[in-house]
C-alpha cells in the first residue's frame, strides 16, 4: 500500500491535503504480537485499538507455543508513525503481553492470506473465471452447474486483484483469513 498523506491535526484525507508541506505520511504496519494464551487477552488487545479509535484492517490469531501456553496475534494497521509508536508501546503496557513486534520497520517479511471465492456463472463467464483461476494459481475447491469456490493464498494485493478480475463475472462471495506474516531470514519472534 503506498504511504497516505494527511495534515497534522486533520482526520481528513481530503485531496487538498496532498500538498501540505507539513502533512505526516500514514502508512500501512504489520504487527506482530506475542500473548499469554488466556481469555479475555485478546478483547483487551481489541479494545486498545477501538478506546483510542485506531483500525484494524486484518487480525489473525492463533497459538504457536502449546507447551508455554503463548499466542500470536498479527495486527495490520494503519497510521502516522507517531501513531504507530503509540500503538506498539501500549501494546507493550498490557500485563498478558509478552512481545511486539513492527514487522515493518524491522526488516523484510513474509506476508500472505487465503481467501475463498465463490463465483456464479454459466458459458464465457465460466469458462473465463476458471482461465483467470488458473493464472492467480486459485485451487477449484467446490463447483456445480451455477458455481465454483475458488481457494487463493498470496500477499493481500494478489488478494484484492483477484477479487476485482471476478467480480464482473459472478462474484457472490468472500471470506478471508487475514495476514499471516513473518520476518524473513534467521531473525525469529517467540
Amino acid at each position: 500500500m503506498a504511504p497516505l498523506k494527511i495534515k497534522k491535526g486533520s482526520s481528513s484525507h481530503s485531496a487538498y491535503n496532498l500538498r501540505d508541506p507539513n502533512a505526516e505520511v500514514v502508512e500501512r504496519h504489520t504487527l506482530a504480537v506475542v500473548v499469554e494464551n488466556e481469555p479475555g487477552v485478546l478483547a483487551r488487545v481489541i479494545g486498545l485499538f477501538s478506546g483510542r479509535g485506531y483500525n484494524i484492517e486484518s487480525l489473525t490469531v492463533a497459538e504457536v507455543d502449546h507447551t508455554g501456553h503463548r499466542s500470536r496475534i498479527t495486527i495490520v494497521t494503519v497510521g502516522t508513525p507517531h501513531i504507530i509508536e503509540q500503538i506498539q508501546a501500549q501494546l507493550g503496557r498490557i500485563i498478558p503481553v509478552h512481545e511486539v513486534h513492527d514487522l515493518t520497520v524491522e526488516g523484510s517479511s513474509v506476508e500472505r492470506e487465503l481467501g475463498l471465492f465463490k463465483v456464479a456463472g454459466t458459458g464465457e463467464k465460466r469458462v473465463e473465471a476458471l482461465r483467470l483461476a488458473d493464472i492467480f494459481r486459485a485451487n477449484v475447491v467446490d463447483s456445480t452447474l451455477e458455481n465454483f469456490v475458488f481457494e487463493i493464498t498470496g500477499t493481500p494485493e494478489k488478494i484484492d486483484a483477484f477479487a476485482e478480475l471476478m467480480r464482473p463475472l459472478g462474484l457472490q462471495e468472500v471470506a478471508r483469513t487475514g495476514v499471516a506474516a513473518l520476518s524473513r531470514g534467521s531473525k525469529t519472534q517467540a
